[in-house]
């Protein structure tokens, strides 16, 4: 008995534990209801999503919302780190950004959704929305981590006449990164929730949001789950490669004190 208890206090088991608790939850939740329009089981739904994986229409659709939010997302995390870098330098570019952040971060997404319409049409909505709401957090994240750079580091580079490329790398960087790596945590969810909701409203051909829409029309609820997982699955390996790819980049992070001063 005490082997089973300690082998159940390990991480993976108990995730596993916790994640049959809520299936089962959700499972007789289902057959309490017993209605498939209302709320469909995990079992109806996996065998909705099995049935839409051997679907080409289901790869295409993914590969099409996949490749317009994460571009969204990588031009806004670029651009954001830009603007926060050009902001940290001018303070009163920073004073001219300053509303427009606030405004963007203020705006429901759903009013710029329909805007956005009206501008660029469908196809690009999830491009515009993703970067729209990504944006004010990696430039927030941005500035504020560049203001957190140690003050008397940078007056010993100052006194030392360190090249700004090593102040950069060994300075600034190493302090703005774990800002950008917590905002990211948000962003990367956040422009997933926003993007897809755009194609939601937009309906542009050939996206997740578009099948969301159809299984709403035609109450399909077991497909409709099942895109709901799909989205949390792509969102979710999306995050975690890119979020491994900042960590690593803060692991090979190298001090100051490791450089030549000249």
């Amino acid at each position: 008995m005490k082997k089973l208890l300690k082998t159940i206090h390990h991480k993976p088991w108990q995730r596993i534990l916790i994640a049959l608790f809520w299936l089962s939850l959700w499972q007789a939740a289902a057959q309490l209801i017993h209605n498939p329009i209302i709320l469909v089981g995990p079992i109806e739904t996996l065998l909705s999503l099995e049935r839409m994986i051997l679907s080409g229409d289901f790869w295409l659709s993914i590969a099409h919302s996949f490749g317009k939010i994460s571009a969204g997302f990588l031009a806004a995390f670029f651009i954001g780190i830009l603007l926060g870098s050009c902001a940290y330098r001018f303070p009163l570019l920073q004073e001219f950004l300053e509303p427009v952040m606030t405004l963007m971060k203020s705006v429901p997404v759903a009013s710029f959704v329909i805007l956005a319409l009206i501008w660029i049409g469908a196809q690009y909505l999830a491009v515009f929305i993703a970067f729209f709401v990504v944006l004010p957090m990696i430039y927030v994240n941005t500035l504020a981590g560049l203001q957190s750079t140690d003050k008397k580091l940078l007056e010993m580079a100052m006194v030392f006449h360190i090249t700004l490329g090593k102040k950069i790398r060994f300075l600034y960087f190493p302090a703005a990164l774990p800002y950008l790596i917590s905002g990211c945590r948000i962003a990367l969810g956040m422009s997933w929730k926003s993007g897809v909701a755009a194609e939601v409203i937009g309906l542009p051909s050939n996206s997740i949001g578009e099948r969301l829409y159809m299984s709403k029309i035609y109450l399909e609820t077991s497909d409709l789950f099942a895109w709901t997982f799909t989205i949390i699955a792509v969102s979710a390996l999306f995050e975690r490669l890119f979020l491994r790819l900042l960590s690593r980049m803060e692991r090979k992070g190298e001090p100051i004190h490791e450089t030549d001063p000249s």
